[in-house]
């Protein structure tokens, strides 16, 4: 039986819509410090189009800036998506650099929000931090933004007014699992 061939639409990325992305070449640089400038965007493919994009890091690192001693956290990205997506090889070099970086988690998770909401410009982020207790006391950040549009203006104060730990990451009886 002779099979029929078709023209397939083309979905992958050429080389000249990746050239722009140092990742992937010869050697990774692990960044030492606070680094936002690992960070690196791409264009979506379907700016029209509403799709939440969710990043788990599972080993989230930063220090006491008291103490100097580590904390460790799950941070959660949920975003929705305008012109420009974040690659994610580079968000992983971007997380990794607060492991030598002295900050409390309310503002490692604000910063993380900050600097994706600059480089991306989404239509709407969200960070959330799970921080492993460390004298007996969790800190669970929620850090958000929202482009003007009423919808996502509307979505994010209903998200504020709703956050509760574990409600937008995942239930609470899986944290530690």
């Amino acid at each position: 039986m002779a099979r029929k061939e078709t023209k397939k639409k083309k979905i992958s990325r050429s080389s000249e819509e990746l050239s722009s992305l140092g990742l992937g070449e010869s050697g990774t640089s692990y960044p030492s410090t606070y680094s936002p400038e690992s960070l690196e965007i791409f264009d979506n493919k379907n700016p029209s189009k509403e799709a939440w994009t969710t990043f788990v890091c599972t080993e989230f690192t930063s220090l006491c800036p008291k103490t100097n001693q580590p904390d460790f956290a799950k941070v959660f990205i949920n975003y929705v998506a305008d012109k420009k997506m974040v690659e994610s090889k580079s968000l992983k070099l971007y997380l990794f650099s607060f492991r030598n970086h002295g900050d409390f988690h309310e503002d490692c998770i604000q910063k993380i929000c900050d600097d994706l909401a600059k480089i991306m410009k989404p239509k709407y982020l969200e960070v959330i931090g799970e921080f492993t207790p460390r004298g007996g006391i969790s800190i669970f950040p929620f850090s958000s933004y929202a482009k003007k549009e009423k919808k996502f203006q509307d979505l994010k104060k209903r998200r504020f007014e709703d956050y509760a730990p574990g409600k937008y990451s995942m239930s609470l009886a899986r944290i530690y699992t």
